[in-house]
Order: structure tokens, then sequence, then C-alpha cells
């Protein structure tokens, strides 16, 4: 079992949440839009509204990774349960 998926996750050498992104170029760029648009902003607002403002983004980033954390989660079950039933029917493959 050296090779077992459930065993590197077990001992935590398959770590999904720390998995790099491999952003294309596209995704890049928009971020680099997305934080340039944010220091526009930023440089325009008296101190308060900025920091309110930054609270918000955080806010929506928290929100933004809860819900990824639940696709994750959604897709991972969704994964599970054909590979059940793949296993229920592997004994009708063999035996065919």
């Amino acid at each position: 079992m050296s090779n077992s998926v459930l065993a590197a996750l077990f001992n935590g050498k398959i770590i999904p949440w720390e998995r790099k992104c491999n952003r294309s170029s596209e995704r890049r760029e928009l971020e680099q839009k997305i934080e340039s648009e944010k220091q526009y902003f930023l440089e325009k607002m008296p101190l308060d509204d900025r920091e309110r403002f930054e609270q918000l983004f955080n806010i929506f980033c928290e929100a933004t990774f809860d819900e990824e954390v639940d696709i994750y989660a959604h897709g991972f079950t969704l994964g599970s349960l054909m590979m059940v039933e793949v296993m229920e029917k592997k004994e009708d493959i063999i035996n065919e």
C-alpha cells in the first residue's frame, strides 16, 4: 500500500489546502487589476472609510474562502459516492 492516496492523506504527504494553484496569465492579470482598483479607491478615501473598506474586503475574502471550502467538500463527497458505485459494480465487471 505504498502508493495509497488514503495513506498519503493520512500521513500528511498530500495536503489539499496547501496545493499550489497554477494560475494562468489571465488570472494573474485579473488579480493585478483587482489590486490596482482597490488601491485606487483606498487612496481616494478618508482614513475612516479606508479602514472600513479594508474590513469589507477582508469579510468578502473570508466569505469567498468559506464558499470554496464548501464547494471542495461537496465535490469530494460526490467523488466518493461515485467510487462507491464503481466498487459496487466491480464484481459484475470482473465476472463478465
